[in-house]
């Protein structure tokens, strides 16, 4: 080999490593699509060498930005940015209530609605490369629950479905805001968005407070969801797409016993059940990140 190729080989691949890094470090692209009338913030990292493409669903309390775009100097915490590296074009929808998505007139989210609004941005990214493969569906915590419900009603939307952190037994979620007579519309706090973290040295002080910022900052008012009983309608036999289920070791909302009735109800032969070590609720930002990716990785680009 000439002296000067592998230096400049070595070059060539640092520059675009960092032309990488760069854009997935950049701020994500935002699209506002429109489902049954109302209008929803979609984001988007492209991905310059796409392997795959993932929509993200966020959980309970926080949106698309502050769960899984966080942005901390010298930390690599952003999901998005990690999927790109990976070759997946990584997406993330702000339900109704969230972000920069609006409430609808009803000022609630309800299970179908979720449902049937994930549904939506999944058939505006089919029609965006109708020769592409399905994405992914990705869901964290109360996400995990809308992806489920998503995927057994519209298989034909998904490549395969990603579970992160699912909360609670189906089926045990009744109606307790029914009776309100308007969404209570509390506001958020920063105790709230420190609730996640609980695991000492999962991850540093100053990331925690950065998402505490980001969090309060993308969400300041809690939504607001009602007629929880929909959630009766989970059903693990009715999932018959491609499954990796994820569970954090230290996952205080995430149970053994719930997840193992999960996995064993999945109709389909392509699962696997992964415990990631030394993870919390939030483990895609904390210290087992790169395990955590990694696992995807082989789910989706095996």
């Amino acid at each position: 080999m000439h002296p000067h190729v592998l230096p400049l080989a070595l070059a060539w691949l640092f520059a675009a490593a960092v032309q990488v890094a760069a854009a997935a470090a950049a701020d994500p692209l935002a699209h506002q699509i429109t489902v049954d009338g109302h209008p929803i913030r979609v984001w988007e990292k492209p991905a310059a060498e796409r392997r795959s493409r993932v929509l993200l669903v966020h959980g309970r309390t926080w949106s698309t930005r502050p769960d899984f775009d966080l942005e901390v100097p010298g930390e690599d915490l952003s999901l998005m940015n990690g999927l790109v590296a990976l070759g997946a074009a990584s997406y993330g929808v702000d339900l109704r209530g969230y972000g920069e998505t609006a409430r609808d007139e009803s000022g609630w989210l309800t299970p179908d609605r979720a449902a049937a609004d994930v549904a939506g941005v999944l058939e505006w990214l089919a029609g965006l490369d109708p020769e592409a493969p399905r994405p992914y569906l990705f869901g964290w915590s109360y996400g995990a629950m809308v992806a489920q419900l998503v995927v057994q009603r519209r298989p034909d939307l998904v490549s395969g479905l990603i579970l992160f952190g699912y909360p609670v037994r189906p089926g045990i979620d009744r109606d307790p805001a029914d009776a309100a007579p308007a969404p209570p519309r509390e506001v958020n706090t920063a105790r709230a968005a420190r609730s996640d973290f609980v695991v000492p040295g999962a991850i540093s002080a100053r990331a925690v407070e950065a998402f505490v910022e980001a969090a309060l900052a993308s969400d300041p008012v809690r939504a607001d969801w009602r007629h929880l009983n929909q959630w009766q309608a989970l059903d693990a036999a009715a999932v018959r797409v491609p499954t990796l289920l994820l569970e954090a070791y230290h996952d205080p909302l995430a149970l053994d016993h719930v997840h193992r009735a999960l996995f064993a109800g999945l109709d389909t032969d392509d699962k696997a059940w992964i415990v990631i070590p030394g993870g919390d609720h939030a483990a895609f930002m904390e210290r087992p990140r790169a395990y955590f990716l990694r696992q995807i990785d082989g789910f989706m680009h095996r």
